[in-house]
């Protein structure tokens, strides 16, 4: 009892005194340990079909948890599936059941959670749960049956978040080893772009359990939709590009107490026909080449829902009344990337395997000397490695940046327009080798005053005609890797400029990010351009939208855009958008854009997770060092560089005050509250859990 009397003390301070609030985060956290742990620990069903489950509760560390919240801080809620994959099926069939009625269907039945069961008490942190749902009569002893176990541990008392957990266990009945099992994704796959895959209000978590309930038998009564994963899941990640979508109805889906999903909007990042992002063949899942090898009409027919397989439309091998031929055509891979094979009719052009690729290396750069004009050695070579002559190139060119300390307000010289950067067409580079080795010198000079690491990086693209002469001939433009090397200007030691965030991270969701027609793709180049002290004005003079042409130019600086971008619908509630405008005068508002990244309740959108963008905890250190940024459509403009980063998520007027109201002739005091050893650390105000 001295252990509850000590929780119990805690709980009495953050009630009757907020102002210990940081003596909880400090010290109670270590001793209330959040988290919630469920691990079944055995499943039998009896002869009558009575279920019983028993299961363990701890937090992370392994100490055993109190449901009833009485011993140990937070009381526990949990829920209980139980299901079945029939013998000679594939899904499951769930025991526990609901009944449900809507505008669409009057009446059915959807996988649900248990109700009515009881709990015993075996030993603190180990308990017994009876079922109230029992197994049919003359159910399969011998099928593969799955108990699933979601919950809760309420920890708000304690001025503490929610804790959340769940745990699937598979077992037979009759005994013997679990031989067929559900297990197509792994939810680690979905856990790249999403961070944490939770739904219903964060309690259920993870592909296992999802696939329990998201079965055939569920149907969304007000829709008539199925819920069904394998449908349900393609037609989300397809969204807005689904054919009944561009036909103008919406894909939604009515869940609790008549709340609307609509996934409608939904744009994958990675591009929806790249199966293998969550069909990752190195997963390990059991059945990770199920997409390839069991190709049926009710999942192709989820994103290619403008196909009738019982009438042939839209079906090039006409009227299909079975699964059984769909894989006689559409093989795992076939002879030529875009074919009927499942590989071939979902192959990203850029991905083709039949294009000569693109490879560029910067071998070498001379007079790097303040006020010098550089020579750049690189090498443009095919993925063979044989050399591309260069007017087989529809773009290539140089850009030089500097000082690396920050990026945006070095001038090239009074005919060089782009703020901080120039860059140079490279296509005219003399002393070209079959290797495909050039040389190219600038016309530009390092700026005479110029001082520390300067960089240079390239960018190039080609177009070439894939299936020539078939009627599937294509035209596809593709770009090459940015590189980036950097150079003294002063004999001082070479200092590339800071890693914030890792293409590779960006990659997690987005696959192969390239933009501006697919020239630029790695973060370090990107962030030449996208520097302090630029904005869209050179394009916003031409924008075709008048009412954005009037507005003032819009910041386009690397930490402002990245930010802005993905906070996206969250913009809204702000009262605030984020629109840039491109190439030719258009109009690109990233108002709109829904961040994977999911809350602990289950929601997207979360931006606090900064880790999946940024690399070794550079969200950790705030830049108080670096150059004012350009914001003419901001509150603060300009802004200086720890307010930039912040309001770019935080983008109320309260917000900006507060920044603004801590910063003088001296600098921002941002550190002061918000440094990595404070009270408000940014890993304590973005902590998730």
């Amino acid at each position: 009892m001295k252990r509850f009397g000590f929780v119990a003390a805690m709980a009495l301070l953050v009630v009757g005194a907020t102002g210990l609030f940081a003596f909880l985060q400090d010290q109670g956290v270590l001793f209330i340990r959040p988290g919630l742990v469920i691990q079944v620990q055995s499943a039998q069903v009896a002869g009558d079909g009575t279920i019983t489950v028993e299961y363990t509760l701890a937090d992370p560390k392994g100490v055993p948890l109190d449901q009833t919240g009485v011993n140990t801080a937070g009381t526990i809620s949990l829920s209980f599936i139980a299901a079945t994959i029939p013998k000679g099926q594939e899904q499951y069939v769930a025991y526990t059941t609901r009944a449900a009625s809507g505008a669409a269907v009057p009446s059915t039945r959807q996988a649900a959670a248990d109700s009515g069961g009881a709990t015993a008490t075996v030993t603190q942190g180990r308990y017994r749960y009876t079922l109230g749902t029992k197994a049919p009569a003359g159910y399969d002893a011998t099928a593969t049956h799955t108990i699933g176990i979601y919950g809760s541990r309420d920890l708000t008392p304690f001025g503490l978040t929610t804790s959340y957990g769940s745990t699937t266990y598979n077992f037979v009945p009759a005994g013997g080893t679990v031989t067929n099992v559900r297990d197509v994704i792994r939810t680690q796959s979905c856990n790249r772009c999403h961070g944490q895959l939770s739904f219903h209000g964060g309690s259920r978590r993870g592909i296992e359990l999802c696939v329990l309930c998201h079965t055939p038998q569920t149907l969304d009564p007000d829709t008539g939709n199925t819920v069904d994963l394998k449908v349900m899941a393609h037609k989300i990640h397809l969204g807005e590009d689904l054919p009944s979508v561009q036909a103008g109805k919406p894909y939604q889906i009515i869940g609790f107490q008549g709340a609307v999903a609509d996934y409608s909007t939904v744009v994958d990042p990675a591009d929806a026909r790249r199966c293998e992002v969550c069909h990752d063949q190195t997963s390990g899942a059991t059945q990770a080449s199920y997409y390839l090898s069991k190709p049926t009409r009710v999942t192709c027919g989820s994103c290619h829902d403008d196909v009738n397989f019982d009438t042939g439309q839209n079906h090039a091998g006409g009227p299909q009344i079975s699964d059984n031929l769909c894989a006689n055509c559409h093989i795992p891979q076939g002879e030529l990337d875009f074919d009927a094979s499942i590989k071939g009719a979902h192959t990203v052009p850029v991905d083709s395997t039949m294009l000569s690729g693109l490879v560029a290396e910067i071998t070498k750069v001379s007079n790097t000397a303040a006020g010098s004009k550089p020579t750049v050695t690189f090498t443009v070579k095919d993925k063979s490695g044989a050399g591309v002559p260069l007017s087989q190139l529809s773009s290539l060119s140089l850009t030089m940046a500097g000082p690396t300390s920050d990026y945006g307000y070095t001038s090239f010289g009074p005919n060089i327009t782009t703020p901080g950067y120039v860059t140079e067409s490279a296509r005219t580079a003399s002393n070209c080798g079959s290797d495909g080795t050039c040389t190219y010198s600038f016309t530009n000079a390092i700026p005479a005053s110029a001082k520390g690491t300067y960089a240079i990086g390239i960018e190039g693209r080609r177009t070439e005609t894939l299936l020539n002469g078939t009627l599937q001939q294509m035209s596809v433009q593709y770009g090459l890797v940015n590189k980036v090397t950097y150079f003294s200007v002063d004999g001082s030691a070479v200092q590339p400029r800071r890693t914030v965030v890792t293409i590779a991270n960006c990659n997690q969701c987005h696959y192969a990010l390239s933009l501006h027609g697919t020239l630029r793709n790695q973060a370090e180049y990107c962030a030449f351009c996208h520097n302090p002290s630029n904005t869209d004005i050179s394009q916003r003079t031409n924008a075709q939208d008048p009412a954005q042409k009037a507005m003032p130019p819009q910041g386009i600086n690397f930490n402002l855009l990245a930010h802005r971008i993905h906070y996206g619908e969250n913009l809204q509630e702000a009262g605030r958008s984020y629109i840039v405008i491109g190439f030719g005068g258009s109009t690109n508002d990233f108002s709109d854009v829904r961040y994977p990244q999911m809350s602990p309740t289950g929601s997207p959108g979360d931006t606090r997770y900064c880790a999946a963008c940024h690399t070794n905890g550079s969200e950790q250190t705030l830049p108080g060092d670096k150059n004012a940024v350009v914001d003419p459509q901001g509150p603060i403009n300009p802004v200086q560089p720890i307010t930039s980063v912040c309001t770019g998520c935080h983008v109320t007027t309260a917000a900006a005050s507060h920044a603004l109201a801590n910063t003088t002739s001296l600098g921002e005091s941002c550190n002061v509250c918000h440094s990595s050893t404070s009270d408000q650390a940014v890993s304590k105000v973005h902590a998730q859990y």
